[in-house]
């Protein structure tokens, strides 16, 4: 692939994972629609316990709504992909499963204390393990993509 393109792809990714990053701040800390309450409501919510809340947002689907379970449990996945895809396109270190596990690990402790210490929604391990699980997933992603790419063009990045 010509060094030419291999900036444009490199810029590109820079962009999107800026307006991700902004996006996942809007939602996680400021959307009223996913939960987050007035000030003076606020107070400190947290789960320590594995499995828990995902066990609980399944049991109980039909009474919280789909909308309320799909969010809760798919949306943490979801919302983390695009780490796990994107961020080893824009940084050659970051091209390890690892790595990107362990990161998208601790962006999601830090979202998390965030939230805790801003009594901006709740604390919950269980947003950590699918957190986790989606830049997991993300970086699985771009790996099948990495390898498609390889074996098609024959060379390496």
């Amino acid at each position: 692939m010509k060094n030419e393109t291999k900036h444009i792809i490199r810029r590109t990714g820079i962009i999107l994972f800026v307006i991700y990053v902004l996006l996942l701040i809007y939602f996680l800390f400021f959307s009223e629609e996913y939960g987050r309450v007035a000030a003076a409501e606020r107070a400190y919510r947290y789960n320590l316990i594995p499995f828990v809340e995902i066990r609980r947002f399944w049991i109980y689907r039909e009474q919280v709504g789909a909308f309320a379970m799909f969010t809760n449990i798919f949306g943490n996945v979801l919302g983390f992909i695009p780490f796990g895809f994107i961020l080893p396109i824009i940084n050659r270190r970051m091209r390890s499963g690892f790595l990107i596990t362990l990161s998208g690990f601790g962006l999601s402790v830090t979202v998390e204390v965030i939230q805790l210490v801003t009594k901006v929604g709740c604390f919950d391990v269980d947003d950590m393990i699918l957190n986790t699980l989606g830049a997991l997933l993300g970086y699985l992603a771009f790996a099948v993509c990495d390898y498609l790419r390889r074996k098609y063009y024959g060379k390496k990045i």
